[in-house]
Order: structure tokens, then sequence, then C-alpha cells
């Protein structure tokens, strides 16, 4: 279920109820059959207008406020009934340009060498793990694929290091 105008009938139905949010919860606890009701909170995230309301909640969710406001469930909400939501995961998925379906987004590969910062960032590791994956070749007897020493300095080659990983990933899976 969506709130309707971003929660303003919601806000309006419990301002005239002479409610606030605590005693909503409360009043969602004592109508639920299960005896749970709706956290203080999560009346918060539907009802409020900060950065953390949400525009959409469960049918329970949405059914409990109205029924506790003395309400009609569509004079404050409305059914949705396809939601893509954008996720907060840095290893969201996007819908892709080709066909619609969900791709990963691709972040071009560089062209340089990149120092350990960097490729920590561009496969979104921590260089602590880069430092493990390099030992745990070195004690294997194999150099990790894309490691290049420029005197002391660690250089690492983007293309060889995805390719190591993915062949990594395809020994491990078969």
């Amino acid at each position: 279920m969506r709130r309707l105008d971003k929660g303003a009938p919601l806000r309006a139905a419990i301002r005239a109820a002479g409610l606030d949010i605590p005693h909503l919860a409360a009043r969602t606890k004592e109508l639920d059959p299960t005896g749970k009701g709706l956290s203080p909170a999560y009346v918060g995230f539907i009802a409020g207008t900060g950065k953390s309301a949400r525009e959409d909640c469960s049918e329970r969710a949405a059914e409990l406020i109205a029924q506790a406001l003395d309400q009609e469930v569509d004079a404050l909400f409305e059914t949705v009934f396809l939601t893509i939501v954008k996720s907060t995961s840095p290893r969201r998925l996007e819908m892709g340009e080709s066909g619609g379906s969900a791709t990963r987004k691709t972040t071009p590969l560089p062209e340089q060498l990149l120092d350990q910062r960097e490729l920590s960032r561009f496969l979104r590791k921590s260089p602590s793990w880069i430092d493990a994956q390099i030992k745990a070749a070195k004690e294997a007897g194999r150099m990790w694929p894309g490691l290049h020493y420029v005197g002391r300095s660690r250089r690492f080659d983007a293309h060889a290091v995805l390719a190591g990983l993915r062949e990594q990933r395809t020994q491990i899976s078969a």
C-alpha cells in the first residue's frame, strides 16, 4: 500500500483523532488480533515527512492504521500492484538499457595501473581484503593476478585482477 499525497491525509486524520504517533501505535496494538500492533517507529516512518519517511507500507499496517483512526483504508492509502524500489545496497541492481532486465551497473575499467587504495575502491573491497588475497596466493605458491611490483610499491592491472577473480570464482563453484 502507498500513502496518499505523501501522507497528508494520514497526518490530518491523526490530528483529527487527537492522537500522536506513540498513541496511534498503541491503538494498533489494541486492535491487532495477534496483539502485536505496529511499533511507534514504523508508524512514524509511514506518517512522517522527513528523510526517513516511507511512501509504501504493508497492507496489514495500512489496515491497522486506518482501523485505529476509524477511517477507510482507501481514504489514506492506495493499492500498489508493482513497486520498483531503489536499493540502498552498494551492490544494487539497476534497470539495464537492453530489454529492461536487471543488470549490474558497470564501472568502466581503468586503463592505467592502480595503487591498492584505488583498487579497493574499484572492487568495493577493503585494502586488508586485498592483502589477505595476496598473502593466500603467495602461500599457495602463485602470484595474485594483476599484481605488479614497481620498486617497493604494488600496482594492479584491473583487467587481470578481474579475470583472475572470475577464474577463481568458477573454480570454487565447479
